[in-house]
């Protein structure tokens, strides 16, 4: 005890315990951060096997057994898992059959097969990412800007109001009405069909959740005419017009002569 007591006097006593202390809460975190490292990687390469099983099954037909590509799919090397998880999660593939393009439908895969085949194309090479959970929140987007990037980047295909348009060879650009926020991230990154592709660098991420947050407005917005007559614009909007004050004149011309009789 009085040993004890004469190191506790000594000024070097209070910092060598500090020392101590800290190299064994140090230990502790590396040793826990290892581990919990080693689980996500091994949760991670899980997912890629599962999804390299998946892909041979469901995909190689068309892609190739290494994912190289062939006379029937394209190569899906350094695609991402972005593409991927838009493609599958949205029924588009598998393909039913060949045509001008794919078309949106029921999805073949559940939620976790998509991400297993996601993270499976997204290891061949480096890719878009599927988008984070901050990258989507469009809550602080300006709007009205979502309005004029999207009338620049996306109407021309898409229509002003989102509804969509056809295209050249039998494609079309897809009504974006029922388009989830993360569908259309992605698809922006990874530009899937005839879709150009936006890249951070041509299109910021803030730029990205403006254009989202309009097309979301639009999915809510009122119709403030009463009919939506499709939403495509004053041709739509004439011809009805014209047509309606057309049948009300016929109307009144029958009506008059039969009266005349």
């Amino acid at each position: 005890m009085k040993f004890l007591a004469a190191r506790r006097r000594s000024p070097l006593f209070a910092p060598s315990l500090l020392a101590i202390a800290l190299v064994a809460v140090g230990g502790a975190y590396a040793a826990i951060s290892s581990a919990q490292t080693a689980q996500a990687a091994d949760a991670g390469q899980v997912a890629i096997d599962e999804g390299n099983k998946l892909y041979l099954t469901g995909c190689s037909s068309c892609h190739g057994m290494q994912a190289e590509g062939s006379a029937n799919g394209p190569t899906l090397i350094g695609v991402g898992a972005a593409s991927v998880h838009f493609q599958v999660a949205t029924g588009r593939m598998p393909l039913a059959a060949p045509g001008a393009q794919a078309v949106a439908k029921e999805p073949q895969y559940s939620a976790d097969e998509t991400a297993q085949l996601a993270a499976y194309v997204a290891s061949l090479a480096p890719g878009p990412a599927i988008p984070t959970a901050e990258q989507l929140d469009y809550e602080d987007a300006d709007i009205a800007e979502g309005g004029v990037l999207f009338r620049v980047n996306c109407a021309q295909c898409h229509q002003a109001a989102g509804q969509g348009g056809a295209l050249t060879y039998g494609k079309y650009a897809p009504s974006l009405m029922e388009a989830t926020p993360q569908q259309m991230y992605e698809a922006m990154v990874s530009g899937p069909q005839s879709m150009p592709v936006f890249s951070n660098g041509t299109l910021p991420v803030e730029e990205k959740k403006a254009i989202i947050a309009y097309v979301s407005e639009l999915q809510v917005a009122p119709n403030p005419g009463g009919l939506s007559l499709g939403r495509v614009g004053p041709v739509t909007e004439g011809l009805f017009l014209w047509t309606a004050v057309f049948a009300a004149l016929i109307g009144a011309a029958v009506w008059i002569g039969i009266k005349a009789r």
